[in-house]
C-alpha cells in the first residue's frame, strides 16, 4: 500500500511515454508497425500495473460480502469494513480519536488513509505528487485520490484499452502505406491520395488513455478539469482522423463545441465549490507544517454529523453576505479581524436557522449551483440531453476510437465524476441527474429503432445506457450505476469491435446491405450475439445470467424503490421509462443482429467477398465476449452456468453419438474444457469471493447509504439496499420486457411473421419522426446556427461597411493628403531646392570646364602667374604680426 499511488502514477505515465516517443520518432521508423507495438507495449504495461494495484488494494482492504437482507445498517457495517489485514505501512487511526477516526493515519510520504474501520467512508488513499504553486489559500497540485473506485475503474480502462489496441493493429493496417480515400473526391474528379498515418493514430491513442488515467487518479477537482479537457481535445484528434472528409471535420468540430457548452457549467460548479470552500482537494491534506486542510468532501460530510451532507459553516458565511455586512458595521470602522470571526462564529448557529428563498437555508443554493454546475460537464462528456447530439456523429472517426470513446474513456469519464462527486450532490441535484437520464436513456433508445448504420445503432445505445446509468445514480442507486458502467464498459467494447469487424469485411456501415453474414463471420456474429444478450440483460431469473442482467435489475429495482417511496409522481415516469427502456434495448439490438447476420445476404457482391476477420480482430472479440458474460458473476454463478454448460454438453454428445460428426466432436472438447475451467475457477473463487458488486460497494462514498430527503420538496431517496426488497418482482419484469422486445425483433427481422415495411408504413409518422432523430439537430440549427449565422452576416455587414468603411475612408484621406504633400512639400520646394542648388553647381561646373584646354605650356604659365601673385602678395601685403 506504501507505493500504490507510485504504481498507479507509473500506469498512468506510460501511456504519455507512448505518446512521446511516437511524436518524436513515427516520422523516422522504418516500419509504421512499430508505433503499434510501441502503444501496445504502454497499455499492457499500465493494466499489469493496475491488476497489481488491485491485489495490493485487496490485500489490505479485502472487501466483505454483500448481504442484502439484513437492513441498511448491517448492510453499511459490512460494506465499509476490513477484513483482518493490516494497513501495510499507513497507521491505523483509533475509534477514540475524532479526527483520526475519520481520516486515519499518516505514513511516512504524507498519505492519508481512511482504515474503513468505522463509519467513516470507504478506505482511501490520498496525498499530491508536486505542489505546482500557491496562492494565499490557493493551492493547485498534482495529487492523487485512491480507492476501490479508482483501482477498479484503472483495470477496467487499461483491460479494455489492450483488447483495443491490438484489435486497431489489425483494423488499421491500411494506415501503414498510402491511403486512396474514396470518400474524399477532389476538383479534377479523382479520388484524395494521402501517406498512412498509422504512427499518428496509436500517437493519439496513447495520449487519450493517458488522458483518462490521469483524470481517473486525480486527487483535486482543478486536475480533473485538465485531464477532461485533455480527454475532450484527444477526442477532437480521434473522431477526425479522416480530417480530409468533410463529415468528420464537421463531426469533431460539433463534439468539440457541444462539450464546450457542458464545461462551461463545469467551470461555474468548480468556482463556487472553491470560492465556498476554499479548496480543490477531494480528501483531507497534511501540509509540511502538520497542519491538515479538510478536503471537499468531509467538509460537505463531517464526522461529527455521521457524514449527512452539511452546508460547512464557510459556505454559509458566502452565502449570508448581508448578515456579514451587518456584523462588521456593528464592530465600527477599521475592526479587527479576530473580533470580525468571533462575532461571525456566535451568529452562525442562527445564520443556520435562517432560511432564504424556497425555505432553504444559507448556502443550500450555492451547493445546489455546485453541483449542477459538475453535472453540466457531465452532461457533455456523456452526451446526455439535450447536449447528447455530439456522439452518433462521433461515429465518423476509425471504429477502434468509437470502441474506446463509448466504452472506457470519454462518455464514461462523466459518469464516472458523477459517481466521484456523489457525494457533494444534494438531493435535488440529484432529482436533476435522475429526469435527464430519464429522458436520455428513452429519447436515445427510440432513435435506435429506426437507424440503419450499424455504428449509429451502437452509438445511441450507448446514449441510452448512459441515461440509464445516470438515472440510477440520480435515484440514489449509487452502486447499480457504477456497476452498469462497468459491465458497459465491456459489452459494448465487444459490441463496437464486432460492428467494426463487419465492416472491414462488407465495406459498408449500412445494415440494409449486409444480411446472412453468420456463415461467413461465425466468430464476429457469436460474440456479437453474446454482446448483444448482455446489453439486453438476459438471464435465468434468479438462476444466472449475463452481465448486464445484475446491472439492469438494481437499476430498475432502485427506480421502483423512489417510486414506492414517493408515492408515484415523478418515481414513476423514472420506473415506466426504465422499464420500457429494457423492451426497446433488447428489440433494437436484436433488430440489429438479424439485418446483419441472418436471412438472405442483400447485397450479394459484399455477401460473397465477405470472410471472418484475421484473428489479430477475432482474439479480443473471444476476451470481451467471456467478460461480458461474466464480469458481473460471484462463485455461484460460475457454478450455476457450468451447470447449464454440462447439461448442453449432455445434450451435443447425445447428438454427436447420433452423427458421429469430426466437427461435432471438436465443440464437444472445447465445450468439456470450458465446463471444467469454470467449475474449477468458480471451486476456487469460492474461497476468496471478490465480485464487481464486493469491490464497489466498498467504494461507496460514505453518507450516501441512508435515506436522505430533500430540503426544497418532499421527495425521499430510499436507501439502496432496501430496493433488493423488490427483487422478486423486479427481476420477472425486467425479464419479461427484454422477452417482449426480443420476440417483437424476432418476429419482425428473424422470423418474417411481421413485415417491418408494413408496420413503417403504418406507423409512417412515428417513423419519420424518428429517424430525423426527433428533429434535434434541425432544431439546434434553427435555434443556435441559423441565429449565429444571422449575427455573424450582421457584425460581417457592419464591419465592411461601417467599421472597414472608416478605415477605408481613413486610409483614402491619407493617400491624397500624402499625394497633395508630395506635390507641395517634396515636389515643389524639397526637390525644387535640391534641383536649384544642382542646377547652380552644373552651371558652374560648365563654366570651369571652360578653363581646362589640355594645354602643358598654358598649365605651367598659370602655375608661374600664381606663384608670382602669392609672391607679391605675401611680400607687399603680409604682415608677420598678424601671425602672432
Amino acid at each position: 500500500m506504501d507505493h500504490l499511488h507510485e504504481i498507479l502514477g507509473f500506469a498512468t505515465l506510460l501511456p504519455l511515454g507512448s505518446f512521446v516517443v511516437i511524436l518524436l520518432t513515427g516520422g523516422r521508423m522504418a516500419k509504421p508497425i512499430a508505433a503499434g507495438w510501441i502503444a501496445l507495449s504502454a497499455i499492457v504495461g499500465a493494466a499489469a500495473c493496475s491488476f497489481l494495484s488491485l491485489f495490493l488494494w485487496c490485500s489490505a482492504h479485502f472487501p466483505r460480502t454483500v448481504d442484502h437482507h439484513h437492513g441498511a445498517a448491517a448492510h453499511a457495517d459490512m460494506a465499509h469494513a476490513d477484513m483482518a489485514h493490516a494497513d501495510m505501512g499507513h497507521a491505523t487511526s483509533e475509534p477514540g480519536d475524532a479526527h483520526a477516526a475519520g481520516h486515519g493515519g499518516t505514513d511516512s510520504h504524507g498519505d492519508r488513509n481512511a482504515s474503513g474501520l468505522h463509519a467513516n467512508g470507504p478506505p482511501h488513499v490520498t496525498g499530491d505528487y508536486w505542489t505546482l504553486g500557491r496562492f494565499g489559500r490557493l493551492e493547485v497540485t498534482i495529487g492523487y485520490y485512491i480507492d476501490g473506485l479508482t483501482v477498479l475503474m484503472f483495470c477496467m480502462v487499461t483491460f479494455i484499452a489492450s483488447c483495443i489496441h491490438v484489435y486497431a493493429m489489425g483494423y488499421m493496417h491500411d494506415e501503414e502505406h498510402e491511403i486512396e480515400d474514396h470518400e474524399v473526391t477532389l476538383s479534377d474528379g479523382r479520388h484524395l491520395h494521402r501517406p498512412g498515418r498509422f504512427p499518428r493514430f496509436f500517437q493519439y491513442l496513447s495520449l487519450f488513455c493517458f488522458s483518462m488515467l490521469g483524470l481517473v487518479l486525480a486527487g483535486n477537482i482543478a486536475m480533473v478539469f485538465v485531464f477532461w479537457e485533455l480527454v475532450g481535445i484527444c477526442s477532437y484528434f480521434l473522431i477526425g482522423f479522416y480530417i480530409e472528409r468533410k463529415s468528420a471535420s464537421n463531426a469533431a468540430n460539433k463534439a468539440f463545441i457541444v462539450n464546450r457548452v457542458g464545461d462551461f457549467g463545469f467551470i461555474i460548479g468548480l468556482l463556487a465549490l472553491w470560492s465556498s470552500l476554499g479548496t480543490f482537494s477531494f480528501g483531507d491534506m497534511e501540509h509540511e507544517d502538520g497542519t491538515v486542510r479538510a478536503g471537499i468532501f468531509s467538509q460537505l460530510r463531517p464526522d461529527e454529523g455521521g457524514r449527512v451532507l452539511r452546508v460547512p459553516d464557510s459556505m454559509v458565511v458566502s452565502s449570508a453576505r448581508a448578515e456579514v455586512a451587518q456584523v462588521i458595521r456593528e464592530l465600527g470602522a477599521n475592526p479587527a479581524q479576530a473580533d470580525i470571526d468571533r462575532r461571525i462564529a456566535e451568529s452562525l448557529p442562527a445564520w443556520r436557522e435562517s432560511t432564504g428563498w424556497m425555505g432553504a437555508p444559507h448556502g443550500y443554493w450555492l451547493l445546489i449551483i455546485g453541483g449542477l454546475g459538475i453535472f453540466c460537464g457531465c452532461v457533455g462528456k456523456s452526451a446526455q440531453f439535450p447536449l447528447h447530439v455530439w456522439l452518433p456523429d462521433a461515429m465518423e472517426g476509425p471504429t477502434p476510437v468509437s470502441a474506446l470513446v463509448h466504452s472506457a474513456t470519454m462518455v464514461a469519464a462523466g459518469v464516472y465524476l458523477v459517481g466521484r462527486f456523489y457525494p457533494v450532490f444534494t438531493p435535488e441535484v440529484l432529482w436533476v441527474i435522475a429526469l435527464i437520464g430519464c429522458i436520455t436513456l428513452f429519447l436515445a433508445a427510440t432513435i435506435a429503432l429506426t437507424a440503419t448504420d450499424i455504428k449509429r445503432v451502437l452509438a445511441y445505445s450507448t446514449v441510452s445506457q448512459l441515461g440509464y446509468m445516470m438515472l440510477a445514480l440520480g435515484v440514489g442507486g449509487w452502486l447499480a450505476g457504477m456497476m452498469h458502467l462497468i459491465t458497459h464498459a465491456f459489452f459494448k467494447s465487444l459490441l463496437f469491435m464486432c460492428s467494426g469487424s463487419v465492416i472491414h469485411a462488407v465495406h459498408t456501415n449500412e445494415m440494409t446491405a449486409m444480411g446472412g453474414l453468420r456463415r461467413k463471420m461465425p466468430i464476429t456474429a457469436t460474440t456479437m450475439l453474446v454482446g448483444c444478450l448482455a446489453i439486453a440483460g438476459a438471464g435465468i431469473p434468479f438462476f444466472v445470467g449475463f452481465s448486464g442482467y445484475y446491472s439492469k435489475d438494481k437499476i430498475l429495482e432502485q427506480a421502483f424503490s423512489f417510486m414506492q417511496s414517493n408515492g408515484g409522481g415523478w418515481g414513476t415516469v423514472f420506473f415506466g421509462f426504465a422499464a420500457g427502456g429494457a423492451a426497446l434495448t433488447a428489440f433494437y439490438m436484436f433488430r440489429m443482429w438479424y439485418m446483419t447476420f441472418a436471412g438472405k445476404p442483400r447485397d450479394h457482391h459484399r455477401h460473397d467477398h465477405a470472410h471472418e476477420s484475421p484473428s489479430q480482430m477475432t482474439g479480443p472479440l473471444v476476451v470481451l465476449s467471456v467478460l461480458a458474460l461474466c464480469v458481473a458473476w460471484g462463485p455461484q454463478d460460475a457454478f450455476r452456468f457450468a451447470g447449464i454448460a454440462a447439461v448442453v454438453w449432455v445434450v451435443l454428445w447425445l447428438r454427436w453419438l447420433a452423427s458421429g460428426d469430426e466437427q461435432g466432436r471438436a465443440i464437444l472438447r472445447t465445450l468439456g474444457g470450458a465446463i471444467v475451467g469454470v467449475a474449477v475457477a468458480g471451486a476456487v473463487w469460492s474461497f476468496v469471493p471478490l465480485t464487481l458488486e464486493n469491490l464497489l460497494e466498498q467504494a461507496r462514498p460514505a453518507g450516501t447509504l441512508p435515506e436522505s430527503a430533500a430540503v426544497l420538496s418532499s421527495a425521499v431517496w430510499p436507501s439502496e439496499p432496501d430496493s433488493h426488497a423488490y427483487a422478486i418482482p423486479i427481476t420477472l419484469l425486467a425479464f419479461g420486457t427484454a422477452a417482449a422486445g426480443f420476440l417483437l425483433a424476432t418476429a419482425m427481422y428473424g422470423w418474417g411473421t411481421m413485415n417491418p415495411d408494413e408496420v413503417r408504413r403504418q406507423f409512417g409518422v412515428v417513423y419519420r419522426f424518428l429517424r430525423n432523430k426527433w428533429w434535434f439537430d434541425e432544431l439546434y440549427d434553427w435555434v443556435f446556427v441559423r441565429p449565429t449565422h444571422v449575427v455573424a452576416r450582421l457584425a460581417a455587414r457592419f464591419d465592411k461597411r461601417c467599421i472597414d468603411a472608416f478605415i477605408d475612408g481613413t486610409a483614402t484621406v491619407t493617400r491624397v493628403f500624402s499625394r497633395t504633400w508630395d506635390r507641395i512639400a517634396d515636389r515643389t520646394l524639397v526637390d525644387g531646392l535640391v534641383n536649384l542648388t544642382a542646377g547652380w553647381t552644373h552651371s558652374i561646373g560648365l563654366a570651369l570646364r571652360s578653363a581646362q584646354t589640355g594645354q602643358l605650356r598654358q598649365y605651367v604659365v598659370f602655375v608661374v602667374i600664381g606663384v608670382i601673385s602669392i609672391f607679391v602678395l605675401l611680400s607687399f601685403y603680409w604682415n608677420p604680426t598678424l601671425a602672432g
